[in-house]
């Protein structure tokens, strides 16, 4: 870095939110909120499911309410998700991020609901296996939604402003 530059905070985020096709479908979830936020970050791509060694496609998992992770045939996935969570804070530590910014309802990053596990869209109140061990890492976690609600406060306060 040269000198006199100062580094710009990092912040982690679900890498299919930055248009990588990782997740369970191979399709990826682009939020121009998150993209705006690399305008004063440095954005940290990750897929803790991929991290974890899970396939692009894969089958849909949920949290269970036992707190594994499973497919709706039964396959439990807990473990690769639990290494993907692991890969997620080592990234974060070694990025020295800020915060992260995760995809709202995945069984990884989601950080206020999740689906209940019965693959019937059914949401609950939780966080994903990735934003838990992020969170008591003491990482400030939030979904994309909320980025996007950031974004629109704070559009909506300069508007008002002028």
């Amino acid at each position: 870095m040269p000198e006199g530059s100062a580094r710009r905070p990092a912040i982690l985020v679900s890498a299919c939110l930055l248009g990588f096709r990782c997740n369970h479908l191979a399709a990826a979830s682009p939020s121009a909120a998150v993209w705006a936020l690399g305008a004063d970050h440095d954005l940290v791509p990750i897929c803790p499911e991929v991290a974890g060694g899970l396939g692009v496609p894969r089958p849909a998992a949920e949290l269970q309410p036992d707190g594994s992770v499973r497919t709706a045939a039964g396959d439990d996935l807990t473990d690769a998700y639990r290494r993907g969570a692991s890969v997620a804070v080592a990234a974060a530590r070694s990025a020295g991020v800020v915060a992260a910014v995760l995809k709202a309802r995945s069984p990884s990053c989601g950080c206020a609901d999740v689906y209940d596990g019965t693959f019937t869209r059914t949401r609950v109140p939780g966080e994903g296996v990735a934003a838990r061990a992020l969170r008591e890492s003491g990482v400030a976690v939030l979904s994309e939604e909320d980025a996007a609600a950031d974004a629109s406060m704070e559009a909506r306060a300069l508007s008002s402003a002028g």
